[in-house]
């Protein structure tokens, strides 16, 4: 079995990055990563985010806000960063907690702003297919692995397990338009190992850790984990259990090291765009 490891994928984007760079005049793009709470993927996700703005010679700012802040509070901070000239792009960590009206925040963020497609405007064009907007990062990643790695998408069938609207939905949206005929299963989805077993391209979205194991994957198929769980052991892990796919899968995505180092990749790609629309 093959390992689909971020790290080149990211060294490519790197260099395109670079060149949109050059054409840039002023201060680097700056990105605002939003966090509320400890949560631990999302702390994983901002350190990786953060590591990855530096190499790339962006700059970035955290600003975090206690788990009990209200609505009201924590709304008028968010405006303030939103209308902030020198933040070109941000990233809203999600899920917020109860107390906050996460729709009511979605719909205020700036859609130029608004790196990782979760304002109704971004979600719109990924859902008609227009690319002017941004789609979600870790949506986006996916599709970048593949390519990366010369896996043809046009014709294939696709499933993909989950169907939240931060990965499942925009990323069957995105499949579609590379012309993949797709499946979104979920939790009721009958016979899911099945379904699955049908799908040439896998894409496990669930949310559980190593919920997916070999007994899921069909002879040959090219599986994708967008997992990003926490073991009883502290580690990090997928939503796939990576070493039972061998002698099954022919290509696969670990975790760490798979598509999580792409997705802060397509955040700095968002971002350098933000800014050079921004600055015209």
């Amino acid at each position: 079995m093959i390992a689909l490891k971020g790290a080149p994928v990211s060294a490519k984007m790197k260099d395109e990055i670079d060149e949109q760079k050059k054409a840039l005049s002023g201060p680097a793009p700056k990105l605002g990563i939003v966090r509320v709470g400890e949560r631990p993927d999302d702390l994983s996700y901002e350190r990786g985010a953060l590591k990855r703005m530096e190499k790339l010679g962006l700059a970035a700012e955290s600003f975090v806000f206690p788990q009990d802040i209200s609505h009201e509070a924590f709304e008028k901070e968010f405006l303030a960063i939103n209308e902030d000239p020198a933040i070109d792009g941000i990233l809203l960590l999600r899920p917020l907690p109860k107390q906050i009206d996460e729709d009511k925040i979605t719909r205020l963020i700036d859609p130029e702003k608004d790196l990782d497609g979760i304002s109704p405007t971004n979600i719109a064009k990924v859902f008609s297919g227009d690319e002017t907007g941004f789609a979600p990062c870790t949506a986006e990643a996916v599709i970048e692995v593949l390519k990366a790695y010369g896996i043809p998408i046009a014709g294939k069938r696709a499933v993909v397990v989950g169907r939240s609207m931060v990965v499942g939905r925009p990323l069957a949206m995105l499949l579609l338009k590379e012309n993949a005929t797709v499946t979104i299963c979920h939790t009721k989805t009958r016979d899911l190992p099945e379904v699955c077993r049908e799908g040439e391209i896998l894409i496990a979205a669930a949310g559980k850790a190593k919920m997916l194991d070999k007994s899921f994957a069909g002879e040959d198929a090219v599986v994708i984990d967008v997992g990003i769980n926490v073991d009883k052991e502290g580690n990090l892990c997928g939503d796939v259990d990576y070493d039972s796919l061998e002698g099954t899968a022919s290509m696969a995505t670990p975790v760490p090291g798979g598509v999580g180092a792409v997705t802060t990749s397509v955040l700095a790609k968002h971002l350098v765009r933000a800014a050079a629309k921004r600055r015209g």
